[in-house]
């Protein structure tokens, strides 16, 4: 198993946009498709498509909050390529490319507070949660850097 990060460009941008989760994540994880018109009209907005080898597995997205603070907003694996440790080892190459910004001391997600699974996957990656976001609908949680 090798993942890598590859930017979403002409060529893979439609194979991206078909990727799905299962039925009852669907209300957890925005639409690939929107998170792409999303970064196109946000040039800071960063998203990778996610390989394993050369098959595409999944999607990631992220975008700079302030100097410091960048917030992974999007995370998804295709269903069928799920429970694999693909997530694991994007959120992990993600973290390091973001490292690489000298300004930034902290990454952050924000995720429903029903969906444990996930809670649980970014707590054990070092993601502390700091409590609900400022509208009250997603628990907080951060990693130092």
């Amino acid at each position: 198993m090798t993942i890598t990060l590859r930017a979403v460009t002409h060529s893979n941008y439609e194979d991206v946009c078909d990727l799905e989760v299962l039925e009852e994540q669907k209300e957890f994880v925005a639409d690939n498709t929107w998170s792409i018109v999303e970064a196109s009209f946000n040039p800071h907005y960063q998203t990778r498509a996610i390989y394993n080898d050369d098959e595409l597995v999944g999607f990631i997205m992220w975008v700079p909050e302030t100097d410091a603070r960048v917030s992974i907003w999007r995370l998804m694996i295709h269903y069928t390529q799920q429970q694999k440790g693909y997530g694991k080892q994007a959120i992990m190459l993600a973290i390091e490319e973001i490292k690489q910004i000298s300004t930034v001391s902290e990454i952050e997600v924000c995720y429903d507070t029903e969906n444990v699974q996930i809670s649980k996957f970014y707590q054990k990656l070092g993601f502390v949660e700091e409590g609900m976001d400022e509208d009250g609908d997603d628990m907080l949680a951060v990693l130092k850097v």
